[in-house]
């Protein structure tokens, strides 16, 4: 079992004991451009769900607060994402995070390519009260760096995701709204020109209100080639 530990603004901090992770699919806010995206990736092979948004339980231990992450091979990227995490007294939490994904088995399975790289999550934290008011406005942006050079990958707002509350119902309305839930939003688009296989990546959420930012990053460290 992962145990992660936030930060919150106030210099207070959070210990939760991850029980189980969900990633969501296919959660942008207008379903329209999501059947859109369904197709676009039909078209290069990976399989499409049966209903939208979707929703993939990942094993426990792939949350991780971290700054590498090892890939079997040169084609697994990262998604800039936010983060629900339920502490303690079921008190709710959103921080940023990304999702690192095998592409390659992506086209067999997003369930299991979700599986096969962890879900990074950022050291700090804000209460989602805090910040509910202003959900929308909140800035969700992604790096990525080969070699010296750092490019903008990611760049949008929650407004383009489903927000924290539809999915606190679905969890709620299963019976899953518990100590150490990490649900996982979904992603916004990439910038079709920049390379995603890419030797780092750095996520930001950001509340301009107030100035403040939770960010994470991470290199990716190819493994050894397998013997036998």
């Amino acid at each position: 079992m992962a145990v992660l530990t936030f930060e919150l603004p106030d210099g207070s901090t959070r210990e939760v004991d991850v029980v189980q992770v969900l990633n969501a699919g296919y959660a942008g806010r207008s379903q329209e451009d999501v059947a859109a995206h369904v197709a676009e990736l039909a078209e290069l092979g990976v399989p499409g769900p049966s209903v939208t948004p979707a929703l993939y339980p990942v094993s426990s231990y792939l949350a991780r607060q971290t700054d590498r992450v090892e890939a079997q091979h040169a084609r697994t990227s990262g998604e800039a994402e936010w983060a629900l995490v339920v502490a303690p007294g079921g008190e709710l939490l959103l921080t940023a995070a990304c999702d690192h994904t095998d592409r390659d088995l992506e086209v067999y399975g997003v369930a299991w390519s979700k599986n096969a790289g962890p879900d990074v999550l950022a050291r700090r934290a804000w209460l989602l009260a805090d910040v509910a008011s202003r959900l929308d406005e909140l800035t969700l942006r992604a790096w990525v760096t080969h070699g010296d050079e750092e490019s903008e990958i990611q760049n949008g707002t929650l407004a383009e995701l489903l927000p924290p509350s539809y999915w606190v119902d679905v969890l709620r309305s299963r019976d899953a709204l518990v100590p150490g839930t990490v649900l996982i939003s979904g992603t916004i688009p990439m910038t079709p020109d920049v390379d995603q296989f890419a030797d780092a990546w750095r996520v930001e959420l950001a509340d301009p209100a107030t100035g403040d930012a939770i960010g994470l990053a991470y290199r990716v460290l190819r493994m050894s080639e397998p013997i036998g």
